[in-house]
């Protein structure tokens, strides 16, 4: 008997394990396929991250030369130009923010940010993109502005510009004769807030019921000779859409064949009942008051790229000050030990150790070396990288692209002292 029991519980223990060791492997296998996605996603987001920190290096550029240009003997019409192109520089260098949000757009809900600025200028400022964007394709374009539309208000910016411009760009391109039409507006929403309304109309090629069903699924368009005639990759109006869900609103549409379309974005903010805030005076006024430092600084930067040192150069040269180039991290605390400067600019990014790094290390050298004045200069503007930055042991924080004003405030203070 026993010699029966006892081959049947080496089986059953053999069976049980086997059993076991089944359920742990098709457990295993339901969760590797949410991991691949999330990886996947992850090294996108940081190839956009990447990428978005390049193209602010040029952009850095293009906005200190136009401030600086703004100083010299200018008429008006050339002083309108050159804030018209520092406005949409800085505007692209914002929508940077938005680039990895692009590759969000099938992974949930875009998260709005929340800062104070004035609604009525941005509406001001769509209503002149937009005339400008038609009257360079030969098209009409009438632009309203509500009275009732709001000041300053607290909301998310960037993204809504981002929002309204490409509908715009929509308008204009599948138009090819009569008229853009944006209309700003705004109503009472719940809880105190304010229901913000742009609706651009044209006059252009018109969709379908069947059309308009697709024009929000990724890389979908309406049909395929319009991906043809017009090219796109068919991502914009996806993007629109979930931006307009993440600042608590809406996007839809109203259009007949070959009569046009009405795009109509609408987005909630919270009213601002404070006291707008007044700048001290036009920027050439503010960069003349800085022309003439309490002494020339010798500054260090640690700036890896050519472009971005040019950039620099002419700043820290405009300003009165000297600077002097290293190229990485380890060779910006080496330069640091020897002495003799009055700050370091360190950009955060910097290929073999980073700045925050570079940073505590210059912080750990011996006697006055430790105490030399950092300014970080980053391509990212969130609360915890700059957070991350002091805790480092900064004394300033500029994002990128930087602001020759910005920059003067923190090298007028080390130049007083």
């Amino acid at each position: 008997m026993w010699a029966f029991y006892g081959p049947l519980a080496k089986f059953m223990r053999c069976w049980g394990g086997w059993v076991m060791a089944k359920r742990i492997r098709r457990k295993a296998k339901a969760r590797r396929p949410a991991s691949r996605p999330l990886a996947a996603t992850r090294a996108i987001e940081t190839a956009l991250a990447s990428f978005a920190h390049d193209i602010r290096t040029p952009l850095t550029g293009i906005i200190a030369i136009g401030e600086l240009l703004s100083t010299s003997e200018l008429g008006e019409r050339e002083r309108r130009w050159v804030a018209a192109l520092k406005e949409a520089a800085e505007h692209i260098v914002a929508l940077t923010t938005v680039v990895v949000d692009a590759a969000r757009a099938g992974a949930g809900r875009v998260a709005a940010r929340r800062e104070r600025f004035d609604a009525r200028a941005l509406a001001q400022s769509l209503a002149a993109s937009c005339a400008a964007r038609a009257q360079a394709k030969g098209l009409g374009c009438k632009t309203e502005i509500a009275a009732a539309f709001p000041g300053h208000v607290t909301g998310d910016p960037v993204r809504l510009r981002a929002a309204v411009e490409n509908l715009i760009d929509n308008a204009v391109k599948f138009t090819e004769r009569g008229d853009i039409v944006l209309r700003m507006s705004a109503a009472r929403a719940a809880r105190e807030r304010t229901r913000l309304v742009f609706a651009i109309s044209d006059s252009g090629i018109g969709m379908t019921a069947a059309e308009i069903k697709r024009l929000f699924r990724p890389f979908a368009q309406g049909n395929e000779d319009i991906a043809r005639t017009y090219g796109g990759a068919g991502l914009g109006l996806v993007l629109v859409k979930r931006l307009a869900e993440a600042m608590d609103g809406s996007l839809t549409v109203k259009s007949r064949p070959g009569r046009g379309s009405t795009f109509t974005l609408a987005v909630v903010v919270a009213a601002d009942r404070e006291a707008p805030v007044v700048a001290d005076g036009p920027a050439s006024a503010r960069i003349a008051r800085r022309a003439a430092p309490a002494r020339s600084l010798r500054i260090l930067c640690a700036e890896d790229n050519p472009y971005g040192r040019v950039i620099l150069k002419t700043i820290l040269g405009e300003l009165g000050h000297r600077a002097e180039f290293v190229g990485s991290g380890e060779a910006a605390v080496d330069a640091a030990a020897r002495g003799g400067y009055d700050a370091v600019l360190m950009d955060v990014a910097l290929p073999d150790i980073d700045g925050i790094e570079a940073t505590r290390r210059i912080r750990a050298l011996a006697g006055a070396a430790a105490r030399t004045p950092v300014i970080a200069v980053s391509g990212r503007s969130s609360t915890e990288e700059e957070a991350r930055a002091h805790a480092a042991g900064v004394n300033g924080y500029l994002t990128k692209p930087i602001s020759p004003s910005k920059l003067n405030t923190y090298l007028s203070a080390l130049a007083a002292s």
